[in-house]
C-alpha cells in the first residue's frame, strides 16, 4: 500500500440517501420533453423549416446565377455595339470634311484663278485639323525635340554635328494622341 492511498471497505461506506427512482424521473422530466410525440413532432417542424429555408435559398440562387447569366450576355451585345459604332462620330465629322473636298475639288477644275484655288484647299485642311482635334486627336510635336523611343521611330541618321546630336532633325510621318494617349508614332530622322 502507498502512502497516499487509503483503504475503506465498502461495508463502511454509508450512503446517506437510498436512490429513488422518482427523483431520477423528476430530473428527466425537467431536462426532456415529457411527450415523445410533442418531441417528433418538433422535430418534424424544425426539419420542415429548415428544408423551406434550404428551398428558399436554392431558389435565390438559381434566380440570382440566371440575372448574373443575363447580365453578362447583356453587357457582351453592347460592348459589342459599342465596338461596332466606336467611330461613328468621327465618321460623321470626317464625312463633313469629305463634302467640303468634294465641293473644293469641283471648284479646282472649273476655276482657274490660282490664289482662290489655295485658299479653299487650305479651308479643308484646316476644316479636317479641326474635326481631328475636336475628336480628342492631336499631333506630337517632335522636330528639335531629344529623339525618345517611347514616341519616335527613327528611319534613319544624318551628320549633323554636336548640338544636334540625338536630337530629331526632320519628320517624315507625324506622331498623334487621342484623348492623351499614342496612338501613332513618329518616324523621324535623328542627328548624330
Amino acid at each position: 500500500m502507498q502512502d497516499n492511498e487509503i483503504n475503506i471497505p465498502i461495508e463502511e461506506i454509508i450512503i446517506d440517501e437510498p436512490i429513488n427512482s422518482n427523483s431520477n424521473a423528476e430530473l428527466s422530466e425537467e431536462n426532456n420533453l415529457s411527450n415523445p410525440l410533442e418531441e417528433i413532432v418538433n422535430n418534424d417542424n424544425q426539419l420542415d423549416k429548415l428544408t423551406a429555408d434550404v428551398v428558399e435559398q436554392k431558389d435565390k440562387y438559381l434566380r440570382l446565377f440566371a440575372e448574373f447569366d443575363n447580365f453578362k450576355r447583356r453587357t457582351a451585345k453592347e460592348r459589342m455595339e459599342l465596338i461596332q459604332t466606336a467611330g461613328k462620330d468621327m465618321a460623321i465629322g470626317l464625312l463633313e470634311v469629305a463634302d467640303d473636298m468634294d465641293r473644293a475639288e469641283k471648284q479646282i477644275a472649273s476655276s482657274d484663278d490660282i490664289v482662290q484655288v489655295k485658299e479653299g484647299v487650305q479651308l479643308v485642311f484646316n476644316k479636317l485639323r479641326s474635326t481631328l482635334t475636336q475628336k480628342g486627336i492631336v499631333p506630337m510635336v517632335s522636330l528639335d525635340t531629344d529623339f525618345d523611343v517611347e514616341k519616335h521611330e527613327a528611319i534613319t541618321e544624318i551628320e549633323m554635328g554636336e548640338e544636334k546630336r540625338g536630337k530629331v532633325v526632320d519628320e517624315v510621318q507625324k506622331g498623334y494622341y487621342m484623348n492623351n494617349k499614342l496612338i501613332r508614332f513618329a518616324k523621324v530622322v535623328v542627328g548624330k
